[in-house]
């Protein structure tokens, strides 16, 4: 039959090789990745702004959160730990204890686990060992008297009849409930979102009920020649080897610790009640937000009850010492709970994750409106003028430099011949090309003083910005100042039909703006869009001399406005 630490060892083993079958979570994100196409910030364990992960008692601390009027946001509810495994089972004690691979004790269990926070938390478990021991000497007979006997009353045999040396051997069961309180040391990481291990110490406390047996006799009721087996061997490995070569798996004999027990409770076929209180270390590794592995050690005292082994130096008349046993354990852990109500166990998650995300990528964090410095005052930020120092009521295109209409290189505040064709220039240091001057060209037109300008706009945006309103004041102001001239609003972007209904948005915006906000005659706008170059601005200019067009025109594809 085949032995049950192979079958242990084969289980162990298992568990292990289960890991690449975990694979990690689908829809998973490194920290710090936005998705722009449901605007949800993926890279924290959970979303903290989500108000379906909190109870109804901290729903009011959640509104004051979101409201700004509280900086902590509240705990969510959490997902329960069932976790199931086996080890090593061992006792601590008078008799040298048989390992797993000796064919020692093992032990299984079954535990519940409930977080409280980040760093504590709770588990009862239930643990069944059963511990073997053996002795790597001979005890003397005399030494022996007060050793188990033989519980019944065929022959009346005892554990150490005729003065024959005994190798002291046990077969201890036992039953143990504990309630732990446990402490994460590892979940507060300040370089990494996700937490992929966690260590945990903790203590508890707890109750057995254990039975002891020794193994005393063979299937004929006869004690075991020890003496004979450990005959001309010295080595202490090799008399225990020998003493094991002899012995069955009968266990049939019930240790000494009933009967200085005095009046304390049985339970589970006179299994003997006892306190158990325990300390131990663990380690658990994610698979996922489902499933994890884990490692875990726990040492249990035994108040001091000396008997767990069923033996103890020097007999019974002595002053008892303490048995303890050590339970070594490998395990897998399940979080239970409905996920769209429920993030994983506190003690998986970082609490600094929503802070250095929030910090680095702000969605709850009140912003001030940013101020960007423009020292000359055009309307075009500093870091993008490419021409600092403009005078102050001089036009500026995108780049912030002086508009220069015909292109001829003389800024319009200083052009003398505002439009000169291509084929007359160069121009002159007025900005007067070679053709002949035509009359009057050198004085300024009746609405030479109504100033150009380009109006820049957010990409995908039709909103006009509280820089762009105040030259848009200025020009109606000079507008009013020249109640016959017209001016031209011209918008850009062609490449796409998206880019020409934007263009024309722009300028229908524009032009509704200076109507309502500042009494100007829709009329005397000329509307036109769609033209070639920054599809995120709008140019100005007034009107030449027998200019026209129409104040408005018809959207291109209005289905595609994108506000």
């Amino acid at each position: 039959m085949v032995n049950k630490k192979y079958l242990l060892l084969a289980g162990l083993c298992s568990v292990f090789l289960a890991q690449p079958a975990f694979a990690q979570e689908s829809g998973s994100a490194t920290s710090g990745q936005w998705s722009s196409r449901d605007m949800t910030y993926r890279g924290q364990s959970y979303d903290i702004m989500d108000s379906s992960y909190y109870p109804k008692g901290r729903l009011d601390q959640y509104r004051r959160y979101m409201n700004h009027q509280d900086a902590f946001p509240p705990k969510p509810r959490s997902m329960w730990e069932l976790g199931v495994g086996g080890g090593m089972f061992n006792i601590l004690g008078d008799v040298p204890t048989l390992l797993l691979w000796n064919g020692g004790g093992f032990g299984v269990h079954a535990h519940v686990r409930k977080a409280w926070g980040n760093m504590l938390s709770t588990r009862l478990q239930y643990m069944y060992g059963v511990a073997k021991g053996l002795d790597h000497d001979v005890s003397s007979a005399p030494y022996i008297q007060s050793e188990p006997a033989w519980n019944g009353t065929n022959n009346g045999y005892s554990y150490s009849a005729n003065n024959k040396g005994v190798a002291r051997n046990n077969r201890t069961e036992m039953h143990q409930l504990n309630l732990d309180f446990m402490a994460s040391i590892h979940n507060v990481n300040f370089y990494k979102g996700r937490i992929k291990s966690s260590p945990y110490v903790f203590g508890g406390i707890g109750a057995r009920a254990y039975k002891v047996r020794v193994n005393a006799v063979d299937a004929n009721f006869q004690p075991y020649d020890f003496d004979a087996a450990a005959a001309g061997i010295t080595d202490r490995g090799a008399r225990r080897d020998a003493f094991d070569a002899i012995l069955d798996d009968s266990y049939e004999t019930n240790a000494i610790s009933e009967q200085v027990s005095g009046d304390r409770h049985t339970i589970f076929d006179d299994k003997l009640l006892g306190f158990a209180p325990s300390v131990g270390a663990g380690i658990q590794f994610r698979f996922s937000k489902r499933v994890n592995l884990g490692i875990e050690d726990r040492y249990s005292f035994s108040a001091g009850d000396d008997l767990i082994d069923g033996h103890r130096w020097g007999g019974q008349d002595l002053t008892p010492g303490s048995d303890g046993t050590n339970y070594f354990s490998v395990g897998l852990n399940f979080n239970l709970g409905n996920a769209r109500k429920n993030v994983e166990p506190l003690y998986w998650l970082n609490p600094l994750d929503h802070i250095y995300n929030e910090l680095s990528y702000p969605r709850h964090m009140t912003l001030p409106d940013p101020v960007l410095p423009d020292a000359d005052g055009d309307g075009v930020t500093d870091q993008f003028d490419k021409c600092p120092g403009t005078p102050a009521g001089v036009a500026v295109d995108t780049h912030g430099c002086p508009m220069d209409t015909d292109g001829d290189g003389v800024p319009d505040d200083r052009d003398k011949e505002l439009i000169t064709p291509t084929y007359c220039q160069p121009v002159d240091a007025d900005g007067v090309g070679k053709c002949p001057c035509p009359e009057g060209c050198g004085q300024a037109s009746a609405c030479a003083n109504i100033g150009a300008g380009s109006i820049t706009f957010d990409n995908n945006s039709s909103n006009i910005r509280p820089a762009a309103q105040s030259m848009l004041a200025t020009l109606a102001a000079q507008m009013q100042s020249n109640p016959t001239c017209k001016v031209v609003v011209t918008g850009s972007g062609n490449a796409s039909k998206i880019q020409q209904q934007r263009s024309w948005d722009r300028v229908n915006a524009i032009i509704e703006y200076m109507s309502e906000k500042h009494g100007i005659d829709r009329n005397r706008f000329i509307f036109q869009y769609g033209q070639a170059g920054d599809a995120n601005s709008v140019m100005y200019r007034s009107a030449m001399s027998g200019e026209e067009g129409p104040a408005n025109q018809a959207p291109p594809f209005p289905n595609l406005r994108r506000d």
